[in-house]
């Protein structure tokens, strides 16, 4: 059998439960939650965000959950509680020395841990699973303060590209990775660079929430695609000058004057500042509403994932590319050690001239055999198999 049953799990990480944005962190939870207890803790509240950020409603009420006004252990559904933690944490990254920060690091644990051991013993919570999400310095001693029956660190962005995460993380994610009993990651990339601290690190892949994309192959175009002529490539998401290459969709466009370039999602500083404004075959649509998405993908010919290659986007798993094959779409991306488990089903490059010839490519090889082949690819990223290699790799060390 691969999969765990009737454990008490700890979530720790950077997320909260509140957050807007998509998470990793509480899609597995709430997948772990079908067979084992779960308690989500949300990260504690630091001193700097409650003077800086005190009207926020968000921090009022976890001010009110610390001095006790309101519950602050939340049941979200049978089996998974959310945790506000009931003690504040002291806003310590400004330090500059390690001895210094280490010492108030270890402070900030002690009060994170007594707050979380609260809400353990409430549970019952027995010979708990720790998993921790990324979160390298909050939790950093919780396996010491805590002591699981298994530590999990979870990589899933490199952070230390990051100026917040560098100054410190440098020295500490190297050892919170070596002292953890295993390590998992959503991306060959970050389980390479676990392995080179702990041997017991494993790729386990990504889940993805593939609903809103599936079986929307006969939607209609949007009103504002529908006068821009065949064919559209296209790109959905935020236009980030950091994770997308500015030159080479300029490239594409001026090479191929013919091709509609379709851009949709918000756009960065340096996006709105760029020539490709000044493009007429590039078409800027704007953010849009999720659930509308499918439409925009829909109406391409080929997706783009246009990045460029740095510590950001290196090791990132790249779940756009299973929201486009899940509609069918071929699609070109750039060739990242992250993007070798797609190899099969996209078409890959390096530079500006590939990505031409690979799009021109993507158009004339398309056809409904190769759609289906996609679709089906894209649905064996579930959530459920992503939590199943998780507990493959807690299995195989015996634990």
């Amino acid at each position: 059998m691969n999969i765990i049953k009737n454990r008490d799990i700890i979530v720790v990480g950077q997320q909260p439960w509140d957050v807007e944005i998509g998470s990793n962190c509480k899609n597995i939870a709430l997948e772990f939650s079908r067979n084992n207890r779960v308690l989500y803790v949300n990260s504690p509240l630091d001193r700097i965000t409650r003077f800086r950020h005190r009207a926020d409603p968000k921090v009022k009420k976890r001010i009110d959950m610390i001095v006790g006004k309101t519950d602050n252990l939340i049941l979200i559904k049978e089996n998974l509680w959310n945790y506000y933690p009931d003690e504040m944490i002291e806003s310590i990254n400004w330090i500059k020395s390690d001895i210094i920060f280490n010492w108030f690091n270890k402070f900030n644990n002690k009060r994170f841990a007594r707050s979380i051991q609260k809400a353990v013993d409430k549970l019952g919570f027995k010979d708990v699973i720790l998993f921790n999400d990324n979160d390298i310095f909050r939790c950093f001693y919780l396996k010491d303060l805590l002591k699981p029956a298994i530590s999990i660190y979870y990589s899933r962005d490199y952070l230390l590209f990051v100026d917040y995460w560098k100054l410190h993380g440098e020295k500490l994610e190297p050892e919170l990775i070596k002292k953890s009993d295993i390590c998992v990651a959503n991306s060959t990339y970050l389980a390479n660079y676990c392995k080179q601290y702990n041997p017991k690190s494993y790729y386990v892949g990504q889940g993805c929430d593939l609903e809103v994309f599936t079986n929307k192959q006969h939607i209609p175009a949007p009103d504002d695609m529908k006068d821009i002529p065949k064919p559209v490539i296209g790109y959905v998401g935020a236009l980030q000058s950091i994770r997308l290459d500015i030159e080479l969709l300029a490239y594409i466009a001026q090479q191929k004057p013919e091709w509609n370039i379709v851009l949709v999602g918000p756009e960065d500083n340096e996006f709105k500042a760029s020539n490709l404004h000044q493009i007429s075959n590039i078409h800027f649509l704007g953010g849009k509403d999720p659930d509308t998405l499918p439409a925009y993908i829909n109406a391409f010919d080929v997706c783009l994932n246009p990045q460029l290659i740095n510590q950001v986007t290196i090791g990132n798993y790249p779940r756009k590319i299973d929201e486009y094959l899940a509609m069918g779409k071929p699609v070109v991306a750039t060739r990242t050690e992250a993007m070798s488990v797609f190899s099969q089903h996209t078409y890959l490059g390096i530079t500006k001239e590939e990505y031409v010839t690979l799009i021109e490519k993507a158009i004339a090889e398309d056809s409904p055999e190769k759609r289906e082949q996609r679709i089906q690819f894209a649905a064996t990223h579930s959530w459920e198999n992503n939590v199943i290699e998780i507990y493959k790799a807690i299995i195989a060390q015996g634990l």
